[in-house]
């Protein structure tokens, strides 16, 4: 093992929860030592200190990753974010622990073989927090609605409204008889779905008041079908648009393009990938499905489902999504909607 040296040097980090490990290397991939520490930046830097000027360091994106990624920015390092699914070929390994982990991430940084993610500046991250906060909020508010229609359900009560928690499902839910069990926790769903109704409109106000004087905020809400919470989750979600050469790079990032494997002759193009943020694509959906009659989307849907019949409305409607998200994507880089109008009909 080399006792000093003066190069530049690799440094691998395997992230975990409350303890991590680091793997020195060399230029030529010569390990220079590796350490297990606490998860303390003051420890970290201690560690640091000991790799030279501008090392190169690597970590994975996984739990808890941006203090390590800050600490290590503001030490000089030159951080780079490991993709976890381009690093999934550690667990295939005969011998597989975090010292070999870490050199094995130094190792496809320094052959320039690194499966990269990109690091949100701290910006783009608080307004991601909020994004993600009030989508959480309304899954879990989904979970207490649905608990009432359960409790109605067990106790043969047939809902005669569209919306139960309206004003006129309300009322109805004020009205019915139940037993005193059943009664408490509808009481009960009822005051705690009250309580997240106003956490999720003090979490939407919050972000569209950061975003307010946002060009590309203000341009992705003239997408038809796109409004302040869907084009909060376009802006916080896909952050720098510049680092996508073009529209098409973007919906495959979203993981809205097909499945392709091909060897030799044999070809095979599947499902969408589903690969990337979850709430960009539900985001392109759900804003397909809420664009009016006419609008380019909706007739490339229509289109699709013609052809191919009711089975193929998923398929139009991911079609109709890529088309959307390639929209938001001129809209977030030029702050100029482009392909609003329809596409030309085939003679």
């Amino acid at each position: 093992m080399i006792e000093e040296y003066d190069g530049r040097q690799f440094v691998g980090m395997d992230l975990h929860r409350r303890r991590s490990v680091l793997v020195r290397t060399t230029e030529s991939g010569e390990q220079l030592g590796w350490v297990r520490i606490a998860n303390d930046p003051v420890t970290l830097a201690s560690v640091m200190a000991e790799c030279g000027e501008s090392p190169q360091v690597v970590l994975e994106a996984t739990y808890g990753w941006y203090w390590a990624a800050d600490v290590l920015a503001g030490l000089g390092a030159c951080v780079h974010l490991a993709h976890p699914l381009g690093v999934k070929g550690f667990t295939y390994r005969r011998v597989k622990n975090d010292v070999r982990d870490a050199a094995d991430l130094a190792d496809l940084l320094r052959m320039g073989r690194l499966p990269e993610a990109w690091i949100a500046p701290p910006a783009t991250r608080e307004l991601r927090e909020l994004v993600r906060h009030r989508a959480k909020l309304v899954h879990a508010r989904t979970s207490l609605r649905c608990q009432v229609h359960a409790v109605l359900a067990g106790q043969g009560v047939r809902v005669a409204v569209s919306d139960l928690f309206g004003v006129k499902g309300r009322q109805l839910l004020e009205q019915l008889e139940l037993p005193e069990a059943f009664r408490y926790r509808v009481d009960s769903l009822l005051r705690l779905i009250e309580v997240f109704d106003r956490e999720v409109d003090q979490a939407g106000q919050l972000t569209v008041a950061r975003l307010r004087s946002d060009p590309g905020f203000v341009a992705v809400q003239t997408i038809p079908g796109v409004g302040p919470v869907l084009g909060a989750v376009f802006v916080a979600e896909i952050g720098d648009v510049h680092r996508f050469p073009g529209p098409g790079q973007l919906t495959s990032w979203a993981g809205l393009t097909p499945r392709h494997r091909e060897s030799d002759t044999t070809v095979h193009r599947g499902r969408i990938t589903k690969q990337g943020s979850r709430l960009v694509r539900w985001a392109a959906v759900e804003a397909v499905q809420h664009a009016p009659d006419g609008t380019r989307m909706k007739l490339v849907r229509d289109r699709i489902e013609a052809r191919r019949g009711k089975t193929g409305r998923n398929i139009g409607t991911v079609a109709a999504a890529r088309e959307l998200l390639e929209m938001v994507f001129y809209a977030l880089r030029d702050h100029h909607v482009r392909r609003l109008s329809p596409p030309a009909v085939a003679a």
